[in-house]
């Protein structure tokens, strides 16, 4: 591909479901390389974090931590991704969520749900992370956060703490 050609971000989002692992690991890479103008794949990078080729996973989440807030719109998809029990496509899911502020006031419920049942330690710290962030609009996860806060988790109980008082609770 030249450097200066156009990234078709639609076929590589298709080409993350492709059944040639190969096909895969090149869209997730490509789409790691095109930056912020890969933003409309982010609900199929998340999914991504769950394939089951870990240079897929790799790409995938390379190309996440570039991509700042979702495009509106894609709130509810990422929270159907935060519900799928996969840890590393929650994580990231909730980290879209939380990059997203007060436009994630929906998925609250979710967020809640993923901090008070989630097994994996890194998903409900980032639950709590992402409750901060969407401020008082997350007013109903203050008992939750309360909870954390108190835990025995000293990462989660700090970001418990930081989200109450971003949330004002």
């Amino acid at each position: 591909m030249a450097a200066d050609a156009p990234v078709d971000i639609a076929t590589l989002v298709a080409s993350l479901t492709d059944r040639a692992a190969a096909t895969r690991i090149d869209a997730a890479e490509r789409l790691c390389r095109a930056g912020a103008a890969a933003s409309p794949a982010i609900v199929a990078l998340v999914s991504a974090c769950g394939d089951d080729e870990a240079e897929v996973r790799d790409w995938a989440v390379a190309a996440l931590e570039e991509i700042g807030p979702p495009p509106a719109g894609m709130v509810h998809e990422l929270e159907h991704l935060l519900r799928g029990g996969q840890p590393l496509v929650a994580y990231w899911a909730a980290t879209l969520l939380g990059r997203s502020g007060q436009a994630a006031a929906s998925a609250v419920e979710a967020l809640t749900d993923c901090l008070t049942t989630a097994t994996d330690s890194a998903v409900t710290q980032r639950a709590a992370w992402a409750l901060g962030k969407i401020g008082p609009a997350a007013a109903a996860a203050v008992a939750p956060l309360r909870h954390a806060a108190a835990g025995q988790d000293p990462r989660l109980a700090r970001l418990a703490t930081e989200a109450l008082a971003a949330i004002g609770g």
